[in-house]
């Protein structure tokens, strides 16, 4: 493992390793127990999209496990004046041990890690958010026990997080059900991947999608970049939320997952979400456990 560019890249014993050694620094923080791993090391964050949790998550993590973590804003570095991503992975390459890199196209993330020579985290693109379903996947285990005969149910928007979890519940050996409008698919390539490699399931019916569920998660309709098409969402995505009717067919101590931010009475009810709010934001905790896991593994 040298970069996390995509969770397509890593092997099911990888990401377990990773899950293994979050659960341990989770462990160690709630106990007390410092643990410099990365200590004189420097982490660059690159973010040409903007950020609460991936931010904060990360610079806190490099800060308890030793580190700095440097924020570098797209806008204000030579690479948002039209430098080349190959230019800006060599230079930083000189200064950094790291980076980590929030932003809209894939090829960018993928260029950084072809012609640097140090580890590359994929903090999010449009195509996948694997730091996110790293988090997803500590938390479903956290809170059921195991990934065995579970099911997890997308309802929403085919885009960055349904691109992972799709990968990364059929690489832990879970079904995933997704319920999106037609038009709204996730990945076309990705959708093919999954019915190759597992139980993957595409449907319109939410309740089909939801039935016998174990886990069901959601994202907003629309997501940064995509405001301008809001209002068409709204009336595309409609039908598509997270409320008590539709939990009524899912298992009766199904956990509720939702990468945040939440617009309560569109993607979830406020009911649901304050219902499973422990689920939730254990979740939103849990990106900095995964991502410290995330970075010792790349840079300790």
């Amino acid at each position: 493992m040298k970069h996390l560019l995509k969770l397509q890249d890593l092997s099911a014993k990888e990401i377990t390793d990773i899950l293994n050694l979050a659960d341990q620094l989770k462990f160690e923080r709630k106990h007390g127990i410092d643990h410099p791993r990365l200590k004189g090391k420097t982490l660059g964050m690159i973010f040409t999209k903007a950020s609460t949790r991936t931010r904060v998550s990360f610079e806190v993590g490099m800060y308890q496990l030793g580190g700095n973590a440097l924020f570098l804003s797209g806008s204000e570095m030579q690479i948002g004046r039209g430098e080349p991503a190959e230019d800006t992975a060599r230079v930083l390459s000189k200064y950094l041990d790291g980076i980590m890199i929030r932003t809209f196209d894939q090829a960018e993330v993928e260029k950084l890690a072809a012609f640097g020579t140090i580890p590359v985290i994929n903090g999010l693109t449009d195509y996948c958010h694997p730091c996110q379903v790293l988090a997803d996947l500590m938390t479903i285990r956290e809170f059921l026990g195991s990934f065995r005969d579970k099911k997890v149910c997308f309802v929403g928007d085919g885009n960055n997080m349904a691109n992972s979890l799709i990968v990364g519940c059929i690489k832990m050996g879970m079904d995933i059900a997704i319920a999106c409008p037609k038009g709204y698919e996730p990945d076309a390539e990705l959708v093919k991947w999954g019915y190759e490699q597992g139980k993957l399931t595409m449907t319109e019916d939410l309740k089909a999608a939801a039935e016998n569920a174990d886990v069901m998660y959601t994202d907003v309709w629309a997501s940064m970049g995509q405001e301008g098409e809001a209002q068409i969402r709204r009336a595309k995505f409609e039908k598509f939320t997270i409320d008590r009717d539709l939990m009524s067919v899912a298992k009766k101590n199904a956990i509720v997952l939702h990468c945040l931010p939440a617009h309560r009475g569109e993607e979830i009810s406020a009911e649901v979400l304050e219902a499973h709010a422990k689920e939730i934001f254990e979740q939103a905790e849990n990106r900095l456990h995964a991502q410290k896991a995330v970075m010792v593994r790349l840079m300790e």
